[in-house]
């Protein structure tokens, strides 16, 4: 079985983390993709401390009608900080005999060499990498850490670099939404419409919770 995997604090969850969910679904053939909401991110706090619980139901709603998606609750139930090394150990654990694809944004790539032992996220599965807006990753090899850079090799015709373990960095470009959670929360705080920017369950949700209203 093929699993993607995409991580974030989903707060909120928004059409652009959706429509990547389904792109890289459709252009890898995965099975699966599991939506894991980081319960304390170890980079930046949740804005506006939103509980794990709000996050992880709006999740829940948006992913609702596509039987390919699920929601983890693994790393709220770990504890501690939600390092991306010790999520996708646990799942390389529990999925030994499938693939595993971690789908991660351009501007996470660029900075994954501040990431804790980020060397050992290569092992573990496959990453996919999807342009962001403002982020392009014009030379793959380039954009790689130097200490793991001689672990690669580059097919440049495909994009892709290839890991000494087997696995592989696609990179996939395109027009990508300039939608953000950060946008989202601003005007759901001056009770501007957020249509169209999340799934009408999750908009729903955010207006009956009053997530992101001012006090």
């Amino acid at each position: 079985m093929k699993i993607g995997i995409i991580g974030g604090t989903f707060n909120p969850v928004h059409n652009a983390h959706l429509r990547i969910a389904e792109e890289v679904r459709d252009w890898f053939g995965l099975d699966r993709v599991i939506f894991i909401p980081a319960a304390v991110p170890p980079h930046k706090p949740i804005y506006g401390d939103l509980p794990f619980i709000h996050r992880y139901e709006m999740v829940r709603l948006a992913i609702a009608a596509n039987p390919h998606f699920t929601v983890s609750d693994m790393e709220q139930q770990r504890g501690g900080t939600s390092y991306s090394i010790d999520t996708l150990r646990a799942l390389r654990r529990a999925y030994q005999n499938d693939s595993l694809y971690f789908v991660i944004g351009s501007d996470s790539f660029l900075e994954i060499g501040s990431w804790r032992e980020y060397q050992g996220i290569f092992g573990c599965c496959n990453i996919i990498v999807v342009e962001r807006p403002g982020a392009a990753v014009t030379d793959p090899h380039k954009a790689l850490p130097v200490a793991v850079a001689g672990e690669f090799s580059y097919l440049e015709a495909e994009r892709q670099l290839s890991h000494c373990s087997g696995n592989s960095v696609y990179f996939r470009t395109g027009a990508p939404l300039d939608i953000s959670s950060s946008a989202i929360r601003e005007l759901a705080s001056r009770g501007r419409s957020i249509r169209y920017l999340v799934p009408d369950a999750v908009e729903h949700y955010i207006k009956e919770k009053r997530l992101y209203a001012h006090a």
